[in-house]
């Protein structure tokens, strides 16, 4: 190493040394560290194998009861889910609050989502159903389980919701961004979804965290459910800004439906390629006008190729 690089290493150093004093973000400060993105992701898998045993990496031996497996399973990921929790409801808390009142919140947490895991798992085996009924591909619904991105995104969406109406940090966007990195599906964990919720191909679907969808719902790839605006950043939080869909609604791809104030009523067919930013009665078919396509006719030159 040159003398001239230690100079420029030394010098990139001190900057950065003086970044980190100066922003109270790029170093963390706080005692307690953030989630651990990896646990928080083996959290997820381990849910999905005890939901559906043998499909990925979970699976009942022999002979082995079921009430064996599922309570290993569970009491193994009651502690990792747990410890994340508490790690973090600790980060940034406030100086009144002690270590023992956030353990105690976070096993009233912990315990009513693993409560909740039966039902969740009832309204998977639903949106299974509305993956293998709604799609013709689709071979079986093991099929769709195994290998459908939608019914990724949706399971793991699922599972965050319940974190987030917990009102966890970090945690539910984690396992909500997993998703999207896994299947370019983006579903915000506060979104309300009704149950029999079936996304089609996927790639580039949009959920915003104030959405609200009905029951029977099929989303195809390139959807947007998002916001007019959200140049107001901050101020916005909490506040209504994406749409409302009704229930047995159909949206095609590469619709975008924007705004708090816009609902799609019951039983209404949104078409591809469609911009909307007002509301839509029940049982109405919209679409855009197909453009005109300019076909000319006549002689063709001939090309040659050569390969």
């Amino acid at each position: 190493m040159t003398e001239e690089t230690k100079k420029i290493i030394s010098k990139a150093v001190e900057g950065i040394a003086e970044n980190y004093e100066e922003s109270d973000i790029l170093m963390l400060k706080n005692e307690s560290p953030l989630p651990d993105r990896n646990t928080v992701i083996e959290i997820v898998k381990e849910i999905r194998s005890v939901m559906f045993p043998g499909y990925f990496e979970g699976k009942l031996s022999c002979g082995a009861e079921p009430e064996y497996y599922i309570g290993s399973a569970l009491t193994e990921l009651y502690e990792k889910l747990f410890s994340q929790v508490t790690l973090a409801l600790s980060y940034k808390k406030k100086k009144s609050v002690t270590k023992d009142a956030i353990k105690r919140t976070a096993e009233d947490i912990c315990d009513g989502f693993f409560a909740k895991l039966p039902d969740i798992q009832k309204k998977l085996l639903k949106d299974v159903e509305a993956g293998y009924n709604g799609d013709p591909a689709a071979k079986s619904r093991e099929e769709v389980i195994c290998s459908y991105p939608g019914f990724l995104a949706i399971f793991v969406y699922r599972i965050a919701h319940e974190l987030y109406l917990a009102k966890v940090p970090f945690i539910p966007r984690i396992m909500t961004e997993y998703a999207h990195g896994e299947t370019g599906i983006d579903i915000n964990s506060g979104a309300e979804i009704g149950e029999y919720f079936f996304i089609d191909h996927g790639t580039g679907v949009v959920v915003g965290e104030t959405t609200v969808i009905g029951d029977n719902v099929k989303l195809y790839q390139g959807v947007t459910l998002g916001a007019l605006s959200t140049k107001s950043g901050q101020k916005l939080s909490g506040k209504k800004r994406h749409p409302t869909v009704g229930d047995s609604v159909t949206i095609y791809a590469n619709a975008t439906i924007l705004g708090g104030a816009t609902s799609i009523g019951d039983k209404s067919v949104v078409g591809g390629n469609t911009f909307i930013t007002g509301s839509v009665d029940r049982n109405v078919k919209v679409s855009a006008k197909t453009p005109e396509l300019d076909i000319k006719t006549g002689k063709r030159k001939e090309i040659e190729y050569y390969i």
